[in-house]
């Protein structure tokens, strides 16, 4: 018998209910700034288990459906799909992170423009901004605190929490070495809404000509020629961002 034989025959003879199987479903971290703070958008849940917490958008994974489908199709649903920096962030298995039965969920961040994150939140009622707190300084990681817009400290579904806490610091630590910040930003920027987003996701001042200096010296950015218009001071540049090859 040859290799492809034997491993037809005993595929024939596997039976996949030898083993329980954990359900897996998606949670999008849907992170963008609002009023210059990073914040997620948020679902208030309406049935149980947890019935009027809020949560990350999310969904079950279909049987013949890939992961990046599935997180792609919650974006489509939930928000509309919007233009989106869409990466995976990590795995949550805890046994009990579910009442219901065991469920896998694969964290996703969605990076979104101020403007986008506007956008969502104005066309989709369903959704509600929590701004994110972070007590810890640089990479130190550890839980965040997610407000509502009344400043009143929200208690999320499941494990929500610890997923928002993650995507804090995942995007805290690559954002000054990748170009994962500029997703927080319009296709054309002023450096200082360069340094503004820096800022904002860092949760500290950054000294302006060290940072331009830096910027600058990596190659990350266009100078377009052109001047930022509508503001009451002086326009200054604005750049955009120079894709490597």
């Amino acid at each position: 018998m040859s290799q492809a034989e034997s491993e037809a025959a005993f595929l024939a003879r596997y039976d996949p209910a030898d083993y329980a199987r954990p359900a897996l479903t998606v949670d999008l971290v849907l992170l963008g700034l609002q009023g210059g703070r990073p914040a997620v958008l948020l679902v208030k849940r309406a049935e149980h288990p947890h019935a009027g917490r809020h949560a990350l958008p999310g969904g079950f994974v279909g049987i013949g459906e890939a992961l990046d489908d599935a997180a792609g199709r919650v974006l489509r649903e939930k928000a509309g799909a919007p233009p989106a920096h869409l990466e995976q962030l990590y795995t949550f298995g805890a046994v009990n992170r579910d009442p219901r039965m065991r469920i896998v969920t694969v964290a996703y961040l969605a990076l979104l423009t101020e403007a986008a994150f506007a956008e969502v939140l104005a066309r989709t009622p369903a959704l509600q901004p929590g701004r994110v707190a972070v007590p810890w300084a640089g990479e130190a990681g550890g839980p965040v605190t997610v407000l509502s817009a009344g400043g009143e400290a929200l208690t999320l579904a499941f494990d929500h929490a610890e997923i928002v806490a993650l995507a804090m610091l995942r995007l805290r630590g690559k954002l000054d070495y990748s170009e994962v910040g500029f997703a927080l930003l319009p296709d054309l920027f002023t450096l200082r809404q360069l340094q503004d987003v820096h800022e904002a996701i860092l949760g500290t001042p950054l000294n302006k000509p060290a940072f331009r200096r830096r910027m600058l010296d990596r190659g990350w950015l266009e100078p377009t020629g052109r001047l930022e218009t509508g503001t009451s001071y002086r326009p200054a540049e604005l750049f955009r961002f120079r894709k490597g090859d």
